[in-house]
């Protein structure tokens, strides 16, 4: 705890021995239906698309993942937060350093499909129809058990390169 009462945070990427501490937050609201499920070995392969939100003891709290469908489109996915840990802002600081992340890596629009429209509108992405991103409906909504009683919304925003400055404003 730092002298506020507030602990100190940190976004960083995962590390692939995180990958079972990953799959457990994310699994929590898996089995609440709010998310998908993901393994282990998932999460392993796919360790350099994630980041993480740790306390100064290392403690995961928080995580989210980029995951690139073409060059040109991302999806923010698998973003969790610990129970014990919401209302810290960790939600928004892992989406802001996935865009971070597809910025880096050229990608020019993000989408995000969700149950917490008001959260990604918040964060200045604009609802669109899913089907502006077939990529995902057939690699993950096929499989998915919900695809004829989906209630996510979908929302997309477009990334401009990172400035000092809109990062200042971010933070």
């Amino acid at each position: 705890m730092t002298r506020d009462g507030v602990q100190r945070l940190t976004v960083r990427p995962a590390r692939f021995v995180e990958a079972d501490a990953i799959a457990r937050l994310n699994n929590h609201f898996a089995d609440q239906h709010l998310m998908l499920r993901r393994t282990p070995e998932m999460i392993g392969l796919a360790i350099a698309d994630y980041l993480v939100a740790v306390d100064a003891r290392g403690r995961m709290l928080a995580c989210g993942a980029l995951k690139e469908y073409s060059p040109s489109v991302a999806e923010v996915a698998a973003i969790a937060v610990s129970p014990d840990a919401q209302g810290l802002g960790l939600g928004r600081r892992i989406v802001l350093a996935v865009e971070d992340l597809a910025r880096k890596r050229g990608i020019p629009e993000v989408f995000a499909l969700t149950l917490e429209p008001r959260f990604f509108e918040a964060l200045g992405y604009q609802r669109v129809d899913r089907a502006r991103y077939p990529e995902k409906i057939r690699r993950d909504c096929i499989g998915c058990a919900r695809r004829f009683a989906c209630n996510e919304t979908c929302f997309a925003k477009p990334l401009v390169a990172a400035t000092a400055e809109t990062l200042d404003a971010a933070a």
